[in-house]
């Protein structure tokens, strides 16, 4: 079905839909706009707060939030003595500055295939409250932004960092998703990278301690987006984004990657006790607080329902933030 309307000055705006498998409910299949020099074609009125809003909903807050505290947690465990506030705060600037650019730059990449998702159909490049160019400008402005500021103001080696993340995230998680369910182990690599960018922001260097936090985030990683997958499969399914459930429907793998992933990650949350950066205090919580993980994967993949899915999801969010804050209370 499509819809075309004349615009003053020769602009044509063309809006192309198809109908998805829920009959009535119309997916944005094509979004094209022609527009000659001299003219302009308005998508929709927006204030200046609620452009504000887009783009801050572009930067993906809720992530750059967790990205930000295990960076911070990073600092925090590398700082002999006690924290340099004011460094940990120019750090945590510029980790952030980084985070949003990434996310921003995702979204830009991704805007077809959210348009055909109903969880992601709302974001502001699908819903037409920013054009891609829009989004294209801020994302790379964001991310060279930030990693200018991260050699100058922080280190080089943060920058150094942070360029592994972009080119792990943006080059290779992202294209490979519709390629391979393998797409989600090469994405834990980039995503594990922040508290290390913190331990090199405190220290310049990097040690077997940093990349203890790293193995910890990168086996969190797993039970955590297989637990959305299992979730959004249909979405995932109808953009073509080859997730784990979505090529084997029937969750055995999934099941036993949650599983497997998660009994993994309780021995080497322990390791911070072990090589002395936390005590004994954080030693005991690890272990109530990995136990109580475990508990909600293998009810996961035993029941390998949605409502259980949910249920370790928000297991996981609590635990993560939980695991890494006492980790530093008790440092």
């Amino acid at each position: 079905m499509t819809f075309r309307r004349e615009q003053p000055k020769g602009c044509t705006l063309e809006l192309v839909l198809c109908t998805s498998d829920f009959g009535s409910k119309f997916v944005m299949e094509e979004f094209a706009i022609d527009l000659n020099p001299s003219a302009t074609v308005q998508l929709e009125r927006l204030s200046t707060r609620e452009r504000f809003a887009a783009y801050l909903e572009l930067t993906k807050p809720r992530i750059t939030f967790l990205i930000v505290l295990t960076a911070a947690a990073g600092f925090a465990l590398s700082s002999p003595g006690s924290v340099d506030y004011a460094a940990l705060v120019r750090a945590m600037f510029g980790i952030a500055l980084l985070s949003s650019g990434i996310a921003t730059l995702n979204q830009y990449m991704e805007r077809d295939l959210d348009a055909l998702m109903r969880r992601t159909v709302g974001r502001p490049l699908p819903s037409g409250k920013l054009l891609p160019w829009e989004a294209l400008a801020f994302g790379v402005g964001l991310t060279v932004l930030a990693e200018v500021y991260l050699a100058i103001v922080v280190n080089p080696l943060t920058a150094l960092l942070g360029l592994t993340v972009i080119a792990g995230y943006l080059f290779g998680y992202t294209p490979l998703k519709t390629r391979t369910s393998l797409s989600t182990m090469v994405g834990a690599f980039p995503g594990a990278v922040p508290p290390l960018i913190g331990w090199a922001a405190a220290r310049g260097s990097i040690s077997l301690e940093a990349w203890v936090l790293f193995a910890i985030l990168f086996l969190w990683q797993f039970p955590h987006f297989l637990a959305i997958a299992w979730m959004y499969r249909e979405d995932y399914s109808r953009a073509g984004i080859l997730m784990l459930p979505v090529v084997e429907p029937d969750g055995r793998l999934t099941a036993q990657q949650i599983v497997i992933y998660t009994v993994l990650l309780l021995p080497v949350s322990l390791l911070p006790a072990a090589l002395g950066i936390s005590g004994k205090v954080y030693l005991y919580g690890a272990i109530v607080l990995g136990l109580l993980f475990l508990y909600s994967s293998v009810r996961a993949a035993l029941s390998k329902s949605k409502q259980e899915a949910r249920r370790l999801l928000l297991a996981s969010v609590i635990y993560l933030p939980l695991l890494f804050i006492l980790m530093v209370l008790n440092r």
